[in-house]
């Protein structure tokens, strides 16, 4: 069993990570560019002819020994896979800075939490997507960024849904116990069904692996949480 961060440590590792990687990365484009050529790993390059590799299989299919010097690698990305991984770093980042507001205005634990749970998940998350951006030589969300920079509802994708505006961020902010435990989950729902949204679209036409799989995770995660929200939040409204 993995033993998430603590919030705390999570969000440091991610401000480094991310500073680190958007330090001379290139500017998104259609196609993925080409790996950096000094210095960084070439995820297509043969492994160390010392190590043995094991190829996972398909869902349902036995995994496959090969040979030390065999080429082991994940498809090249399209674009759908780029504006999912691209647009869900921003998506992440939303949801952890309401997470971090939970942790001094809700009033009741379980909303706490919820809030607590999704930074611990959505933390690394956001640090394995901005490593796969690093790979792929493609410019990789700040922080401080405005999310709608990296919509890419304009190159003819489904945009970034879900996403909290101005005010309701700042109604959020200022907003206390119940009160804030009302708008949390009903912000937090709308954000996870647009997260949803984005997992559906990029499992119909992305191609790369680990995308595929971690659109699937949020699928899955988020779905569920969205079914618990609902049930906390009928229960503040009685």
């Amino acid at each position: 069993m993995r033993t998430l961060p603590s919030p705390a440590i999570a969000r440091h590792a991610l401000a480094v990570v991310v500073v680190v990687c958007m330090a001379g990365l290139t500017a998104c484009s259609g196609e993925a560019a080409e790996p950096g050529p000094s210095g960084s790993a070439d995820p297509t390059s043969p492994a160390d002819p010392g190590v043995a590799q094991v190829q996972p299989g398909s869902p349902g299919e036995p995994a496959v020994t090969l040979d030390a010097d065999a080429v082991v690698g994940a498809p090249g990305w399209n674009h759908d896979d780029l504006a999912f991984v691209q647009m869900m770093v921003p998506h992440h980042q939303q949801a952890l800075q309401m997470a971090e507001l939970a942790e001094s205005r809700a009033d009741s634990p379980e909303v706490a939490g919820l809030a607590a749970r999704i930074e611990a998940a959505q933390g690394p998350e956001i640090l394995l997507m901005a490593g796969w951006l690093g790979e792929q030589g493609v410019e990789v969300p700040g922080p401080g960024d405005d999310p709608s920079d990296w919509d890419h509802a304009s190159h003819g994708h489904a945009g970034m849904a879900g996403m909290l505006d101005a005010e309701q961020m700042a109604a959020l902010a200022a907003a206390e116990g119940v009160e804030f435990d009302r708008l949390f989950l009903e912000g937090m729902i709308s954000h996870h069904e647009g997260a949803v949204e984005m997992a559906v679209d990029v499992l119909t036409a992305g191609q790369d692996r680990r995308v595929l799989e971690l659109a699937d995770d949020v699928n899955a995660g988020q779905s569920a949480e969205i079914a618990r929200m609902r049930r906390m939040l009928d229960g503040l409204q009685r």
